[in-house]
């Protein structure tokens, strides 16, 4: 019965975790990505409503703004938090005065604004959240505008794919849903795949995904691009090491940040 309550809670606490980064899910995303039924899904997000971590709608799920301290797993609010912000004070370093920067709709790599101190860039992003980030006077940041995809509020379509096809960027910071020798750079977010890929295709200098160790040697269901397509990554050492080999030898540029900074 013990482990069983273990499998359980570890199951809910990456529901949790996703919808940290995407706000809602679809019964049946989720039950794909769990690797499991949608009758189980379902079951555990009866639960997690029941103790006002989330809200429930027709199909899906939802986080609710406000979640009870004592409920939220601790990865959200302690260790996991923290892990992705050394992730992005490492990429920060490689961001110079006078860069243009594409940043995608990624939680992980908006992080890295605050980190941009006493730098003269201008950010570009299709994040709509960013901008309620603090940031430092000297950085400029400029919305893609478009379609708002969900609670999310990142921006897609044509518009926001309009202004990115008009603007050469020198440093590209994304974050991702996979990456892996195999699968290459995925998101579990269809439309944002083409925002994704206009950032690559037009930044000229360093291409730089942000991820924590989880998402090394993992594949989603939609493709943004290829291991050739980008040139560095920041993530932690909890990644796997063998995956991590195989970029190296692809040629990816990889710097590691300790999974435990606060010890």
């Amino acid at each position: 019965m013990k482990n069983s309550k273990s499998v359980i809670q570890k199951r809910q606490d990456k529901i949790m975790n996703h919808l940290a980064q995407y706000q809602s899910a679809e019964v049946v995303t989720l039950a794909k990505w769990l690797k499991t039924s949608e009758i189980t899904v379902r079951r555990d997000l009866d639960q997690m409503a029941r103790k006002g971590l989330v809200e429930r709608f027709f199909g899906g799920v939802r986080l609710l703004s406000h979640v009870p301290e004592q409920n939220a797993p601790e990865p959200l609010s302690s260790d996991l938090d923290l892990v992705k912000d050394e992730i992005v004070r490492a990429a920060a370093q490689m961001i110079e005065d006078k860069d243009v920067v594409f940043i995608n709709s990624s939680s992980t790599a908006m992080r890295i604004v605050p980190y941009l101190k006493d730098k003269s860039v201008v950010i570009v992003t299709n994040n709509a959240k960013l901008i309620q980030l603090p940031h430092d006077r000297a950085v400029e940041v400029i919305l893609t505008g478009g379609e708002v995809y969900g609670n999310k509020q990142s921006l897609i379509g044509e518009f926001a794919l309009n202004t990115l096809s008009k603007i050469k960027a020198t440093k590209c910071v994304i974050g991702v849903s996979g990456i892996s020798v195999k699968g290459g750079i995925t998101t579990e977010v269809l439309p944002e795949t083409a925002i994704n890929q206009m950032m690559l295709k037009r930044c000229n200098g360093s291409k730089i995904v942000v991820t924590d160790g989880s998402k090394i040697g993992r594949e989603r269901n939609f493709l943004s691009g290829n291991l050739s397509d980008i040139t560095h990554l920041v993530t932690d050492d909890s990644a796997d090491p063998d995956e991590l080999e195989r970029f190296r030898a692809k040629g990816l540029k990889i710097t590691l940040v300790s999974a435990h900074p606060s010890a």
